[in-house]
């Protein structure tokens, strides 16, 4: 199916409106029906374009039959929401997704040699590009560790030098680039690192029509690390990204905005709580329910005090 029959966005639209008028759409990670949901619902409330990502592995997790009944029984404004593909590794794995109806594919090549990168990138966006879907590449290595098909130990910032060159030949929609964020919660040493502004201000110069992705840039709320520590975590030394260098990076065309190890913790600290504090409690829906508030809560703050996509549909 296309995704037009989903009521879904093509993403590329929604990231050129958030390029013309100075904010970031946010692609919340999900995994299961309450995280789908409660991004949904924290869009509704707050009227923001909001993308549902799902990545390679989380797919896998799901299932393809599954994930595409929650696409079509989910209730959201047609044409304000987009389903991507979070870091596919193959041009497969990006057909299959656009197969299935997802408006966008990210195609994560970083840790290829350049020319197989471009090469693959440009083989998925001739094909994506049949069907009005929109194809998200990289350039730069994030290290860090998310999930299975998302880490490396390697950090390498985005050269700029490369960036027209790349994006001429891959055909690609929006660019995700490194310039110090990571993935997972591990992001930072201590609270004081920056990130290279100067990297993205001059890439954001050089294809200043390219929509910019800032992927591993969870911000890591110190009071949901507390609380899982507090109720039987273990979780040291996880530090995200100040939203205010977020807010300024995307004062520099950062127009869509990765959000997952943020929500993660949200719903683990309250399902942690709620099974201490709550002992009795052995249905599900009580404490997946709890969980999905707080990440309601938390998608809102994100949309509203990071994004400054609020009230923009």
């Amino acid at each position: 199916m296309h995704y037009s029959d989903f009521g879904l966005s093509n993403t590329k639209n929604l990231l050129t409106k958030a390029l013309k008028n100075g904010y970031a759409v946010p692609a919340f990670n999900f995994f299961n029906l309450e995280t789908m949901t409660a991004i949904l619902e924290a869009a509704q409330i707050t009227q923001s374009p909001v993308i549902l990502a799902v990545s390679e592995s989380a797919l896998k997790y799901i299932g393809d039959n599954i994930l595409m009944g929650m696409i079509a029984g989910a209730k959201y404004k047609r044409g304000q929401v987009a389903l991507h593909l979070d870091h596919g590794h193959s041009f497969d794995i990006c057909k299959h997704a656009i197969d299935l109806g997802f408006s966008s594919v990210m195609f994560d090549g970083s840790m290829l040699d350049l020319e197989k990168n471009i090469s693959i990138s440009r083989k998925i966006s001739d094909y994506a590009h049949k069907f009005d879907v929109s194809v998200e590449t990289e350039l730069g290595i994030l290290s860090g560790f998310e999930d299975k098909n998302t880490n490396s130990k390697i950090n390498s910032y985005t050269n700029p030098d490369l960036v027209k060159n790349f994006v001429n030949k891959t055909q690609t929609d929006s660019l995700a680039i490194s310039i110090g964020t990571s993935h997972g919660a591990y992001k930072r040493k201590n609270n004081n690192e920056t990130l290279r502004f100067d990297i993205l201000k001059e890439i954001s110069e050089l294809v200043p029509n390219i929509p910019l992705v800032l992927h591993g840039a969870s911000s890591v709320p110190q009071n949901y690390i507390k609380t899982i520590n507090k109720f039987g975590g273990n979780i040291k030394d996880a530090y995200g990204i100040k939203p205010s260098q977020i807010r300024k990076a995307i004062s520099l065309h950062i127009t869509k905005i990765n959000v997952d190890s943020d929500s993660r913790l949200a719903f683990t600290s309250t399902i942690r709580k709620e099974l201490s504090q709550n002992k009795p409690v052995f249905d599900p829906r009580v404490y997946l329910d709890k969980a999905k508030q707080e990440m309601i809560k938390n998608c809102i703050n994100e949309i509203q005090n990071i994004m400054g996509s609020g009230y923009k549909i």
